[in-house]
């Protein structure tokens, strides 16, 4: 079981209950995906949380198969009314059921910042992907100098909350560290950007090699 799966699951009902916060910015993100998108792709999400994503890009696509580890977050996104494209699954990246070579495209939206060890994450994607699949992620880079009183505080109140068990394990990535990370992971980026611009939420769009 992953360390944060009870954490998720804890909060997965009201999760799904709340509103996207920044919908503009989640718009923007979704379009430069279907760019990348092409009708007839086989496409793997990870931690797709309650589903959201899957319910607006599954038409798009010919198969999506969207993941997580928290099994009240699936519980969540089965409540959704999707495509019949679309199969929602218990699992993570590293699932022997994924076959090397499987898919068109991985997706990771808002979940980089919280693996511990992302090495082996990319180079599971590499394998997974068909040779010139795309990699697209995005991920909060609250590292990033200068983004206000804010942004410092919470930098400071994160370790507390999590001992006290109120907040998973973060990160504290740039978005130098990402660009960085998924370089050094083999993958060639061929589009970057910032959706919303502050705080950065890093979107990266990379084809494996």
């Amino acid at each position: 079981m992953h360390p944060d799966s009870k954490f998720w699951t804890k909060l997965a009902e009201k999760y799904a209950a709340r509103p996207i916060s920044d919908m503009e910015a989640y718009e923007q993100t979704l379009n430069r995906i279907r760019a990348h998108l092409p009708p007839d792709a086989r496409v793997l999400e990870l931690g797709c949380g309650t589903g959201g994503t899957a319910e607006r890009l599954a038409a798009d696509v010919k198969t999506y198969i969207a993941t997580d580890f928290s099994e009240g977050m699936i519980a969540q996104a089965h409540l959704r009314t999707v495509p019949d494209n679309v199969e929602f699954r218990v699992a993570d990246v590293f699932d022997p059921v994924f076959e090397a070579g499987s898919f068109d495209a991985v997706i990771a939206l808002n979940l980089l910042h919280l693996v511990p060890d992302t090495h082996q994450v990319y180079a599971r994607v590499q394998h997974l992907l068909k040779p010139g699949g795309v990699f697209i992620s995005k991920t909060p880079c609250i590292g990033e100098r200068d983004l206000g009183f804010k942004f410092g505080l919470l930098k400071r109140a994160i370790p507390i909350m999590q001992w006290l068990g109120k907040a998973p394990f973060v990160r504290f990535l740039s978005r130098d560290d990402m660009d960085q990370e998924i370089t050094t992971a083999g993958f060639r980026i061929v589009e970057t950007g910032n959706y919303p611009v502050r705080p950065p939420n890093h979107f990266v769009v990379a084809h494996s090699t």
